[in-house]
């Protein structure tokens, strides 16, 4: 098929569905992109146009089409021990803290975890950690995406992925074949993943009595209003005094006040108030 023309009018009524049900913004500059990653979805359907698109997603109650549109705009850049500066102080420092409180055990929630690398290498550094071998780990992770858990949960990445894996590591969690690398069962064992939108609060409603949330390098595609909503929810899915992980570029400055940034190491870490 010819591809069609995203129009103006169309591109922003596509935006702002988008945005209403996901937090994510999309600039106008990034109208091709949007353009782009639709027209498989377009020829799946076997529609004609964008406006044909729309009209779907929107009159139909497609719950299914609105899951794969989230499969299709979202960013999964991400990769094993990503910003390791953060998972040091995670492990040394916050672990530390929230064991000489006499807890048991530790929950911890990786919101937006793309594919799976991030709560798998905090898996992996719970593993690595002697301190924790004997207390109550739990790990949840979640996305938006269907897609990308699903990818998560097969725990098959390849050498982008594993491109920050120590050797030593490397060989002792990882199986490469043909150069896919496939997880160690254990590791894969210990995270349990869950579809959650970030901005819709029933879902995030769901995650209560947290000792640490990971959400990194998510901020950055929701405008405001989502970000403040966002927050919010992760502050009251938190036990008190615990800790938020957000990307090293991110900041809380003009989010809230209602989590004290503590730095260690250069690193900025907020805990709830």
């Amino acid at each position: 098929m010819v591809a069609p023309a995203l129009k103006e009018e169309t591109f922003r009524e596509l935006r702002d569905f988008v945005h209403e049900k996901s937090g994510i913004y999309i600039p106008d500059t990034k109208k091709y992109l949007l353009e782009n990653r639709l027209i498989r979805r377009l020829e799946e359907r076997k529609l004609t146009s964008y406006e044909n698109y729309l009209s779907l997603i929107k009159y139909s109650g497609n719950g299914d089409e609105i899951r794969k549109l989230f499969d299709v705009i979202t960013t999964n850049e991400t990769y094993f021990f990503r910003e390791p500066r953060q998972l040091d102080i995670f492990v040394k420092h916050v672990v530390p803290s929230i064991l000489s409180t006499g807890s048991k055990g530790i929950r911890v929630w990786s919101a937006a975890c793309s594919t799976g690398e991030e709560p798998y290498t905090i898996a992996i550094v719970f593993n690595e950690y002697q301190e924790t071998r004997l207390i109550r780990k739990e790990i949840i992770a979640s996305d938006i995406s269907n897609g990308v858990l699903e990818a998560a949960m097969k725990s098959a990445y390849s050498s982008y992925s594993v491109r920050n894996v120590s050797e030593g590591h490397l060989k002792k969690y990882f199986r490469n074949t043909g150069g896919v690398y496939y997880l160690d069962p254990g590791i894969k064992a210990m995270v349990k993943f869950s579809n959650i939108n970030l901005v819709e609060e029933k879902q995030v409603r769901t995650m209560r009595n947290l000792d640490v949330v990971f959400c990194r390098n998510v901020l950055i595609y929701f405008d405001d209003r989502n970000k403040r909503k966002a927050i919010s929810s992760l502050y009251d899915s938190l036990k008190p005094k615990g800790y938020l992980f957000i990307g090293m570029s991110e900041s809380l400055h003009t989010v809230t006040r209602a989590f004290r940034p503590i730095i260690i190491n250069k690193t900025v870490v907020y805990q709830k108030v």
